[in-house]
């Protein structure tokens, strides 16, 4: 009896450490980026989000440059107005295409494929989302920039005459275009099985009562289904969202891992703030003042904040789409 006395408190105390660990873990990441961030922030300023020339300056120098007190290699300069750019545009692109696509798989798992399809296809589609992103990165090298340099690349630019942003050049196929298509694929998985998990909790007698009315399949998924679960929907599409803007390593080798412009066209080469951070840091470590890396610790605490607020929303918007289909039921 002593012994389970002594050691409840201690069960408490690490149980209290442990469920409060993935704050705490968030908080400690949170204050290091603040912490490393700084000297960037005093250095650059608000230019850091507008400007367009990102520039480590000449690291081999030792005469270092000082700017609102802290020091910077000469010729430093540091803009991430297109990494910002690169980042929403391929986030963009990959909700135009992954999000119609993921809805009508959903749908047609819930209310179309037989039950024993449905128990085949249901783990593969979680199986999709664990696979590593270097292997969609590879995938997107090897199949894709081809693809979209030789085949679908020429064949939009013929719109370019009505539609500017897909007129040509096409280039190499590494571009915006083609990240979007990886994000695309790589946040379908998301999407997909959080819908199914709203539209399988949609009461059935609504469902059998629509169809009694003489309602279509689309009409009820219309006019019955959509409405109890819109809500999850849209925080479906927003946490695909946030797999998106933080996606790095696929982004990294399809993207064309351009910088100091701003994408023209479509297929233009681009850089997100993620891949950007993996790309930059080995050379950035090598800068005398470490402005360099202070700098990419900006940027990160950039892409952490937008993240974790995007992420916020979509649990929240997914919860309350649950809460809803409850109330109704």
């Amino acid at each position: 009896m002593k012994r389970e006395r002594f050691l409840s408190p201690i069960f408490r105390v690490t149980t209290g450490v442990m469920a409060s660990s993935p704050f705490l873990i968030l908080l400690f990441i949170l204050i290091v980026l603040i912490h490393d961030a700084i000297p960037a922030i005093r250095y650059q300023g608000f230019s850091f989000f507008t400007g367009i020339t990102w520039n480590m300056g000449n690291m081999y120098a030792n005469n270092p440059i000082v700017h609102n007190g802290v020091q910077a290699a000469p010729g430093a300069s540091f803009g991430i107005l297109p990494f910002i750019v690169g980042t929403l545009g391929s986030s963009l692109i990959a909700l135009l295409i992954g999000v119609p696509f993921a809805l009508m798989t959903a749908f047609a798992l819930v209310y179309k494929v037989p039950k024993p399809i449905q128990r085949v296809l249901s783990p593969l589609l979680e199986l999709l989302a664990g696979i590593p992103s270097v292997v969609y990165g590879l995938w997107g090298v090897e199949t894709l920039s081809p693809f979209i340099e030789f085949k679908l690349g020429p064949l939009l630019t013929r719109l370019g005459h009505t539609m500017p942003f897909l007129a040509g050049p096409v280039g190499t196929g590494f571009g915006l275009l083609t990240s979007g298509l990886v994000l695309a694929i790589m946040i379908v998985p998301i999407i997909t099985a959080t819908a199914r998990d709203l539209l399988m909790q949609v009461p059935a007698l609504s469902l059998e009562g629509a169809h009694a009315l003489g309602l279509t399949s689309f009409e009820s998924v219309r006019f019955v289904a959509y409405p109890f679960v819109k809500r999850g929907i849209f925080g479906a599409i927003v946490l695909g969202l946030g797999r998106a803007l933080g996606e790095t390593m696929a982004v990294l080798m399809v993207s064309g891992d351009a910088a100091n412009y701003l994408p023209y066209n479509l297929y233009s080469p681009i850089s997100t703030m993620a891949s950007t951070i993996a790309a930059l840091l080995d050379s950035a470590l090598t800068d005398f003042t470490s402005m360099s890396v202070h700098a990419l610790a900006f940027i990160a605490l950039t892409l952490l904040v937008i993240t974790v607020i995007t992420n916020l929303v979509a649990r929240l918007l997914v919860s309350m789409g649950r809460q809803n289909v409850h109330v109704e039921m």
